[in-house]
């Protein structure tokens, strides 16, 4: 089955949407600074009210260890995202610190999927703009041999075809279930739905 991240929560709203339509992780934004970022306090609440089947994901841009560490544990996230120029050194403190699961976002250059082939983190997210929603060529991930969560541009109508061409270990969505930059509930349902619907003609293939 492929994963599915749904990001870039910021509403009370969100989260009840996400209870109902069931991804396996949600994640909120929580460097200040972004169109999408959750102040603490309303991400505590946020978090709380999360079904606990579902991974609470917390996204950080280049903030320090401590830092993060801190809010972790303050909002009892299960996983730190980082979507930075985090290095594999920090990656490594962090998980130290922490014990839990940390997703790494890189770009699609050479550079980037070479350092992501080699990254100590447990996931590594594939994004061509760091949440800009743009598309990008999925052949590029052919030989890494990694838990691959790809993102960038996929809606409900595009969700199938990545998955049948790439075979990630997850894929992951924010702009892409918004109308007016807010969370869609109606795309949310079919995003999940097409992805459901595309792992069963897969395993029928099997």
């Amino acid at each position: 089955m492929t994963l599915v991240k749904m990001c870039g929560l910021h509403r009370l709203q969100d989260i009840d949407y996400i209870n109902e339509v069931g991804p396996d992780m949600a994640g909120m934004v929580l460097t200040p600074g972004f169109r999408r970022t959750v102040p603490i306090r309303l991400a505590r609440t946020m978090a709380a009210r999360l079904n606990h089947s579902i991974s609470s994901v917390g996204v950080f841009v280049d903030r320090p260890v401590d830092e993060v560490s801190d809010i972790t544990r303050f909002l009892e996230l299960d996983m730190v995202q980082l979507h930075g120029a985090e290095s594999g050194a920090y990656i490594v403190e962090l998980q130290d610190t922490l014990g839990l699961p940390v997703i790494k976002s890189f770009g699609v250059s050479r550079d980037q999927l070479e350092m992501a082939a080699v990254s100590p983190a447990d996931i590594v997210l594939i994004d061509p703009g760091r949440g800009s929603g743009n598309t990008f060529d999925l052949s590029l991930l052919d030989g890494l041999k990694r838990n691959v969560i790809i993102a960038g541009g996929l809606t409900p109508d595009n969700v199938a075809d990545a998955i049948r061409k790439a075979h990630p270990f997850g894929v992951d969505t924010s702009s892409g279930i918004e109308t007016d930059g807010s969370k869609d509930r109606k795309k949310m349902i079919r995003f999940i739905s097409a992805v459901r619907a595309e792992d069963a003609q897969l395993e029928e293939k099997i």
